[in-house]
């Protein structure tokens, strides 16, 4: 006979019950957002999808500095790059820093752009790691590269802001490709409204995918599970995630992979912190946090269908560091910013995505493995009815297999990228199974991330580096970057 400590199983079943309420909660809270989002992507593809109002727009469009921070990324700067050149904007510039590459990185987009060094004034509103020399092509053009010393990928920003010509800049990651009509749907709000200060646009994966000169060229899913995993992911976190957060100005992440800010807010906050991990989160916290202190008129948005490109882990390992780097940043935003939670004029953003966030996405994880945990030990002593552990397995599984198949739906009557049956079927598939093990996994992942941060102090923050197989490209001829940026 098992021998059980007295008044243990007692404990498990309240705990149990707790950990029911929980899941149920925070999945009633996202299908909530489920339907915000339904209605807000339906009014935005009536209001916003004819390609005509991009083009009517054409001459109202603020010049962008778009913002490339490199570190050893030769394998897919130059798609990235080129992906850019062939953006449909009037005008705009390409500026890559690189934070002190050991690859050849540098010499790598020298060469393929025809640039020389160019000795450019240099304003430093932002401090960083000392920059050594700027790069141009010789009769001007878009692509200029700010080569600097080492110092993470928040101090890389921050050297690129200070040498940003535009009063609007966009941050893309160095592995990642634009459509050509992205920059022109993500600045759209800023000419809608005047108290918009930043918007995100949506990731998708272009593993499996084939970019042909900085070019989508072919839309595939990828052929790796852990990619294909991350394919419904990603459209559960940004068709309802996101996107139902935006139209309450409610929106906390903006992805550092694809985002526009107004330059001067970003520098009046204080630029990008270089001690923390998360620094893409944690600026957007902040300017929600000094817009309220400040007591401003301003907005912060999503945008539905500005699609950028870019390579997810596909071995564990990489998948690991990612998510423990994901959920350091989260704590670091949100605790780093405490201030925004219930404050007197906090709006949608103080009183409820605030907490939210904290308790539902910062703690919950440890909350989620805890739930599992007590379910397998009051399995195992044979106290766990049938009753709830069906209750535990709906509110836990269940409601997330309806909320990632609901994401899916959302993006087939939208956006329609993966058209074939053959693709949707592969899609409906993923949506269930990961729910049974996958999410699980990542739970635990993001509770190693709260540990890390919890047991280690700031400091300098470092490049998350993720393996790249970068297949999706077809290495093509030289593209002229010598185009004059319109004045």
């Amino acid at each position: 006979m098992t021998w059980v400590p007295a008044g243990l199983p007692d404990v498990l079943i309240a705990m149990q019950w707790g950990f029911l309420v929980y899941f149920i909660c925070i999945n009633l809270v996202y299908l909530a957002l489920n339907f915000i989002a339904m209605f807000a992507i339906l009014r935005y593809v009536r209001e916003h999808g004819a390609s005509f109002r991009i083009k009517n727009f054409a001459d109202y469009q603020p010049p962008v500095s778009i913002l490339v921070p490199a570190h050893n990324e030769e394998r897919t700067i130059i798609s990235t790059v080129r992906s850019m050149l062939r953006l449909g904007y009037p005008n705009f510039e390409v500026v890559v820093i690189n934070d002190g590459s050991t690859d050849g990185t540098l010499q790598t987009v020298v060469d393929a752009f025809g640039l020389v060094e160019f000795p450019e004034a240099y304003r430093s509103r932002l401090k960083t790691a000392h920059v050594k020399r700027v790069f141009a092509a010789p009769q001007g053009g878009r692509v200029r590269v700010i080569d600097k010393e080492n110092g993470g990928k928040a101090d890389a920003l921050n050297a690129g802001i200070n040498s940003a010509r535009y009063p609007l800049f966009c941050v893309v990651d160095a592995d990642c490709i634009l459509q050509p009509d992205s920059l022109a749907r993500v600045v759209q709000p800023f000419l809608e409204d005047s108290s918009m200060i930043a918007t995100g646009g949506v990731i998708r994966i272009v593993n499996g995918c084939k970019v042909k000169d900085g070019m989508l060229s072919k839309v595939e899913l990828p052929d790796k599970v852990l990619p294909l995993v991350q394919t419904v992911e990603y459209l559960r976190a940004f068709l309802f995630g996101r996107l139902g957060w935006s139209p309450i100005n409610a929106l906390l992440i903006i992805s550092g992979a694809f985002g526009v800010f107004y330059k001067e807010r970003v520098i009046a906050a204080g630029g990008y912190k270089s001690d923390l991990v998360g620094e893409d989160m944690e600026m957007v916290v902040r300017l929600h946090d000094r817009m309220r202190e400040e007591k401003r008129p301003y907005k912060i948005a999503f945008v539905p269908d500005p699609i950028c490109w870019t390579e997810v882990p596909s071995d564990l390992r990489s998948l690991y560091n990612q998510r423990v780097r994901w959920q350091q940043g989260l704590a670091e935003s949100l605790f780093g910013n405490w201030r925004l939670m219930f404050r007197r004029n906090g709006g949608a953003v103080g009183w409820v995505a605030y907490p939210f966030m904290l308790v539902f996405e910062c703690l919950g994880p440890v909350i989620e493995v805890l739930g599992y945990a007590s379910v397998i030990v009051l399995g195992l002593l044979g106290m766990l009815s049938a009753q709830a552990f069906f209750a535990f397995l709906f509110a836990s599984i269940g409601l997330g297999v309806l909320l990632s198949v609901n994401a899916m739906m959302l993006e087939e009557i939208s956006f329609h990228l993966y058209p074939r049956p053959a693709q949707q079927l592969r899609l409906f598939l993923v949506a269930v199974l990961e729910n049974f093990g996958y999410r699980q996994m990542t739970s635990l992942f993001r509770v190693v991330g709260l540990v890390r941060w919890v047991l280690k102090p700031r400091r300098r923050s470092k490049w998350g580096h993720v393996r790249r197989r970068a297949d999706w490209q077809d290495h093509e001829p030289h593209v002229d970057s010598t185009a004059p940026v319109a004045s």
